[in-house]
């Protein structure tokens, strides 16, 4: 019998990169799987290529949007798993980091968790079981120069789990956070192109700039996060919570 079979898990940001490795890795534990997202064609495109079963566009930073969508699923099935993906990142040196720029860090990175988790935490709660994995980021446990919204952000992630796993150790949920490390995604696609058009540097340059920082040497592949998520989510997974899993290949 499949993991996770029975199973309704909600992935936030689950259209590409690692949200739609993770929903794919929970389709084939055998969980039915919605993905959630603003781009409504990748995630139709992510149901039509079997990485989950259901699509429903909205932004996470809209809390009354994710209470009506989160709503409308649970009354189709009950949300047994969330998987707060969905993220953003953008960098400036801190002197030209802005409210406007550290807002909108806290919006998606922290509030679009929050959302998610205040909509799926009291069904949880009433039937005795839950499993929610932020993920979050090495920036969640390390500074980075000049990221320094996005760090503050997803250290503010980690703190939520925390408080969170506390709330509810006694309640048959767990909350945890996964910690990737640089990973082969757009997100990181679109840092090197920013490196190489600021610092004139040619690719392999930029992406060695960006290696170095994981002792492996290389960059993280969605996969390998989505095997912790995974394993989060099943039995024998069940004493951990409150806890920040780094896939970093030993940067932290």
């Amino acid at each position: 019998m499949a993991a996770l079979a029975a199973r309704h898990a909600v992935v936030t940001g689950g259209a590409r990169g690692i949200g739609r490795a993770i929903a794919a890795r929970l389709t084939r534990e055998g969980a039915t799987v919605t993905v959630l997202g603003r781009n409504a064609e990748a995630l139709e495109r992510a149901v039509a290529e079997g990485a989950a079963h259901h699509a429903v566009p909205v932004d996470v930073t809209d809390e009354t949007a994710v209470a009506q969508a989160f709503a409308a699923l649970a009354a189709r099935a009950p949300v047994d798993i969330l998987v707060a993906n969905a993220g953003a990142a953008e960098s400036a040196p801190f002197g030209r980091s802005d409210a406007a720029l550290f807002q909108r860090m806290l919006d998606v990175n922290l509030f679009g968790a929050v959302h998610a988790a205040q909509a799926v935490l009291p069904g949880m709660t009433e039937r005795g079981f839950g499993r929610i994995v932020a993920i979050a980021s090495t920036a969640a446990q390390k500074g980075y120069p000049y990221v320094s919204a996005y760090c503050a952000a997803k250290h503010a992630v980690v703190g939520l789990v925390r408080s969170l796993a506390q709330e509810t150790a006694r309640t048959g949920i767990t909350v945890n956070a996964v910690c990737p490390g640089f990973t082969d995604t757009d997100i990181v696609g679109d840092s090197l192109e920013r490196i190489v058009a600021t610092t004139g540097r040619d690719r392999d340059a930029a992406l060695a700039s960006l290696v170095r920082h994981n002792p492996q040497g290389r960059l993280v592949q969605p996969e390998e996060v989505a095997d912790a998520v995974a394993w989060l989510c099943g039995a024998s997974a069940t004493a951990i919570t409150g806890q920040t899993i780094a896939v970093a290949g030993g940067e932290v």
